[in-house]
């Protein structure tokens, strides 16, 4: 599981697609082992780079600069396809700790989510808001407060809402399991009084 997410500051990258699928997101190919490291180097692969393996000119993640940028502001029904868990690993091992987009496919938010990766859903006016700003300076920090659910940048402020085990999750730096695991010492407390008042 990722560090715990509490605060970020982050320059952002700018994607202006909709529709990203997981195999656009991560291609096939790249599925052959289960560790989730090195996939960073193949996010948005068939985008990033020509048949050659050279880098396209004017892909966004290509941009001189955005190197340490750890927010994705995609397009709409971003990560939708198949249900690869790979995706967000992908996202993750490149360095990116939110994605910024109107609406995200369910399966991929889940995934997501029990992998480091904050979604932030805000409306379509709010992300193009954000996208202008970026588009006019690169260079613009976006603050995200789990905390607080809160995202920043310039002088606007917006709210937005995440599932509330999820957040205890990611604030914690823990996925689900790892979450039940933090309360063992009371679980077992529990199994044993449990045990002797209803023995068997």
């Amino acid at each position: 599981m990722a560090a715990p997410f509490k605060t970020l500051q982050s320059r952002a990258v700018h994607l202006p697609m909709n529709d990203v699928d997981t195999d656009q997101i991560i291609p096939a190919r790249f599925l052959t082992g289960t560790g989730r490291t090195g996939l960073g180097a193949h996010l948005f692969a068939d985008l990033r780079f020509d048949q050659a393996g050279s880098p396209r000119k004017g892909f966004p993640l290509n941009a001189p600069g955005i190197e340490g940028a750890q927010i994705l502001l995609a397009g709409k029904n971003f990560g939708c396809g198949s249900s690869r868990e790979h995706a967000a690993w992908a996202l993750v091992d490149f360095g990116f700790r939110a994605v910024i987009a109107p609406s995200f496919a369910d399966i991929f938010r889940g995934n997501a989510l029990k992998n480091g990766l904050l979604p932030i859903q805000l409306d379509s006016d709010e992300t193009a808001t954000i996208a202008e700003a970026v588009k006019a300076d690169p260079s613009i920090l976006i603050s995200i407060s789990l905390e607080d659910q809160q995202l920043e940048w310039a002088d606007t402020a917006v709210m937005f809402s995440i599932e509330p085990f999820a957040r205890q999750c990611l604030l914690h730096g823990v996925d689900e399991l790892g979450y039940i695991l933090r309360f063992q010492r009371e679980i077992e407390t529990f199994e044993r009084r449990h045990k002797a008042e209803v023995p068997s």
